[in-house]
Formats: structure tokens, C-alpha cells, sequence
């Protein structure tokens, strides 16, 4: 039941935040199995993503936030599952493509840790791998830096990027998924000039 408290409070939590958002927002709702990838400024980052998105989103968070009861109960009340990071943690792995191939929606913020100034850092290989690995589409969200300083937390929504088109024959899969991640975070810069347009900053 608790992984089902937060829905319930979604209503309360979205008056709460207001959020705006922009771009595509019929991708959220997107069919089928699919990666939501975001920049990471807050711990609250899961929530406010969790209350714009109309489809449960299966979040993986580092394993210290699991050792807090508190920070595990909400954490688990919002679909997240524990990561080792800096580590092939395989099992987290197996459970984000398990969400996958159960046609479900997994979370993930390719940074790999927060970053508050107004700048994204390197993205890690692992949303690629599991992209490339299931086939499934990454949904790019952009969320200003500012989020939750400003009076309505704002967000952009980009295209769908499917890992086939950008497929190089010949090339290793290691290789695959550095082309991978490179084009994805080539889309997710493109949104933050864009926001930061909108936002005027």
C-alpha cells in the first residue's frame, strides 16, 4: 500500500508545486515501456517529476538514502528501487529492465548525482545501456535550475529518442552506447536553452 500513498496525495502535492510544463508533453504519456531521464538539482527532483508525469515512474536512487527508515519509506513510496553507485550494480540493472519489459516507466537522472550550479556534468553510460539493451525510448525533461526558488517550478519535455536511429553498424556496444548518451545529451542541452529562453535566464 505505501508505494500507492504518494498517488493518492498527488492532487495535495501538485497544488503544493504548481508546476509548468512546456514543450512535448504528449511524450509523457508515451505507450509502452519507456526511460524519463532529467538533470538532478533537489532530492525532491522524483516528486515533482512523479506528480507532472501521468504514468508511475520507477525511480533508481543511491543505496545510502534506503539506510534512513523515513527516507526509505518515502522513497519506496515513490517507486524507487537502490542503486551502488561507481559500481556494475547488476541488480539494479535487472530491475529497471524488468520495469521495462513490463511495459512500465523507469527514472533515472543520467548525472549520477546532483548538480545545483546552472550546468549539466558528464551523463554516465547506464541509461544508454539499458536503452540500447531494451529498445525502449528515452523521454528528455529539462528542469530549470531555479525549480524550486521560483513561484512555479518550471520543466521542458523533448521528442522521444528511440536508440536504434542512432545504431552504428560494426561499432561495439561499447562504442553504441557512447553514441548513445552523447545524442542525448546533446538533446538535453538543446532544452535547456530552450527553458532558459522561457524562463529568461
Amino acid at each position: 500500500m505505501i508505494y500507492y500513498f504518494f498517488y493518492l496525495l498527488k492532487p495535495l502535492i501538485w497544488l503544493i508545486f504548481r508546476p509548468k510544463v512546456y514543450g512535448n508533453r504528449k511524450a509523457l504519456a508515451t505507450k509502452g515501456g519507456a526511460i524519463f531521464i532529467c538533470n538532478h538539482i533537489s532530492m525532491a527532483d522524483p516528486v515533482l517529476l512523479g506528480i507532472v508525469s501521468p504514468r508511475i515512474i520507477h525511480f533508481m536512487a543511491k543505496k545510502e538514502i534506503f539506510a534512513n527508515p523515513i527516507l526509505r519509506g518515502f522513497f519506496k513510496a515513490c517507486f524507487a528501487f537502490p542503486v551502488s553507485r561507481g559500481t556494475a550494480d547488476l541488480k539494479s540493472i535487472k530491475n529497471a529492465i524488468k520495469v521495462l519489459e513490463k511495459g512500465g516507466v523507469f527514472g533515472i537522472f543520467p548525472e549520477g548525482r546532483r548538480m545545483v550550479a546552472d550546468c549539466m556534468d558528464e551523463f554516465e553510460l547506464g541509461t544508454s545501456m539499458i536503452a540500447i539493451r531494451t529498445g525502449v525510448p528515452v523521454v528528455p525533461i529539462y528542469m530549470h535550475v531555479r525549480a524550486y526558488k521560483m513561484s512555479r517550478p518550471k520543466l521542458i519535455v523533448g521528442e522521444p529518442i528511440y536508440p536504434a536511429e542512432s545504431h552504428l553498424e560494426g561499432a561495439s556496444r561499447r562504442e553504441n552506447e557512447q553514441i548513445f548518451t552523447q545524442r542525448i545529451m546533446n538533446r538535453m542541452n538543446a532544452l535547456k536553452r530552450e527553458l532558459d529562453d522561457i524562463c529568461g535566464s
